[in-house]
């Protein structure tokens, strides 16, 4: 194995390689920093054309390699042992261009999410992908995932914000459509295959973004509601009176908040506690007076038709900065778990209460789950689900994912919103994707990846 770890040393400086002691420095996810890496060495490239170099190397010597990103991941994509090589993009971060004219931004695999968002407003331009990882997420993993968070009702999931891309396949040859326009229609459109792949097809290494022109009013307001179907009706009203503003709607359960809004969390309550629902609405607009207008109608007519019981708009942007930290500081509940268990499902909007509602029961019965934290994107279908349970023991949690995932195949659902599949979720894809669908996939990694190189093991057994 020293071999490869030489042969990869005549492409890359040695300070891009790391290995031995100098791994234990490394960790493979965010919240486990404080756990040593365990992988047969680190390498770093800084251009596509080292990346071309390594992997056409890994490939020829049938090497298995883990890619890493932000490592926010939270389907065991980044889980190493030591017989794998770690290529991290950590060192691709550049913005290589923002084009004001053209609504586009050029970027590196490696590039945070945040530092884009950053860029776009320097512009006075959006990229309205948001989430609250984006202080760590880089964007190769973001498209590889094909992220969503909280404006996909509005703006759509990371592939409809992709425009250009570049890649390296697992033979180390580069695939480059580094284009700007909106509509392409000439043929297959070939940088579908990397987004949502979770690299198991190729590395992402370069990306052309869409941006949108920076609003000039934005609107939050929390709301009590007090049973799931006036949480449809709502949406349905907002969308209808908000003029094609509404850009948020995340639903958050009774108890989710009252956790999120009690010590330790420094985030106070908005509302007071005691409803079975409350609601997180976001409109982005050109007309601050209007939109604002529009909102406090919307909310005053909900009230006196009995659809909502409360609400509060924000009134600063102070206010709007305390809204919205509720909902994203979910690290207030992972720290009062001893073992946390994440979902991340997707199911028709209709059904999610009832779906919901007997997914808790029966999560209830089990002896050693000790709470359950709910919340999610409603208006995309998206729901959250966060699990505490007195340990980690694999037979406690296969319960709770049959319990979580089974219902899901017979109304149409996923088990995949937003996060991936990885190494975690993979035993449980044949409940959203029918036979010919994975056979398909499998075909397309043998194609792409004869050798099985990329992230083995991950989404798909071959």
């Amino acid at each position: 194995m020293e071999g490869i770890v030489a042969r990869l040393a005549e492409v890359l400086p040695s300070e891009q390689i790391l290995q031995g002691e100098a791994l234990k420095q490394q960790y493979y996810h965010i919240w486990r920093m404080h756990e040593s890496l365990h992988a047969l060495a680190y390498v770093m490239p800084t251009t596509t054309a080292e990346l071309s170099s390594i992997l056409a190397i890994c490939n020829e010597w049938e090497q298995p390699v883990v890619v890493y990103g932000g490592r926010t991941n939270l389907v065991g994509s980044t889980e190493t042992d030591s017989s794998e090589l770690v290529i991290s993009l950590e060192k691709m971060n550049a913005v290589l261009e923002v084009d004001a004219s053209s609504r586009t931004i050029t970027v590196q695999a490696g590039v945070i999410l945040e530092e884009i968002q950053r860029q776009a407003d320097n512009q006075d331009l959006l990229f309205p992908l948001n989430f609250g990882a984006k202080g760590s997420a880089q964007i190769g993993g973001i498209i590889s995932t094909n992220a969503g968070g909280l404006r996909v009702l509005r703006f759509g999931m990371t592939r409809q914000l992709v425009l250009g891309l570049e890649a390296v396949k697992a033979d180390g040859s580069i695939i480059s459509s580094m284009k700007k326009i909106i509509k392409d229609n000439s043929a297959y459109d070939l940088k579908q295959l990397f987004i949502g792949s979770e690299g198991t097809l190729g590395i992402i290494t370069k990306a052309v973004l869409k941006l949108v022109e920076k609003p000039i009013s934005r609107c939050s307001a929390f709301v009590a509601v007090e049973s799931y179907d006036n949480v449809v009706t709502l949406l349905k009203q907002a969308d209808k009176m908000l003029g094609g503003t509404l850009s948020g709607f995340e639903l958050i359960w009774g108890h989710t908040y009252n956790t999120m809004t009690s010590a330790p969390s420094l985030n106070k309550p908005p509302l007071p506690h005691g409803s079975p629902f409350y609601v997180l609405l976001e409109s982005l607009g050109s007309d601050p007076a209007g939109d604002q207008l529009r909102i406090e109608r919307l909310l005053a007519n909900c009230i006196e038709v009995e659809l909502i019981t409360d609400a509060v708009v924000a009134a600063s942007a102070a206010d709007h900065t305390w809204f919205w930290n509720i909902r994203e500081d979910v690290h207030v509940l992972v720290s009062q778990m001893i073992v946390d268990q994440h979902f991340d499902i997707s199911l028709p909007v209709p059904l999610i209460g009832s779906v919901i509602q007997n997914i808790w029961k029966e999560l209830q019965t089990i002896e050693d789950v000790r709470e359950t934290h709910i919340f999610g994107h409603v208006a995309d279908g998206n729901i959250h689900l966060m699990i505490g349970k007195t340990h980690n023991d694999s037979n406690l949690t296969e319960v709770i994912n049959e319990i979580v995932y089974r219902p899901l195949q017979a109304i149409g659902g996923s088990i995949s919103a937003e996060h991936g599949i990885g190494l975690h979720k993979k035993k449980y894809l044949s409940l959203c994707r029918s036979e010919a669908e994975i056979s398909m996939m499998q075909l397309l990694k043998k194609s792409l990846d004869p050798k099985n190189i990329l992230n083995r093991n991950k989404v798909l057994d071959l």
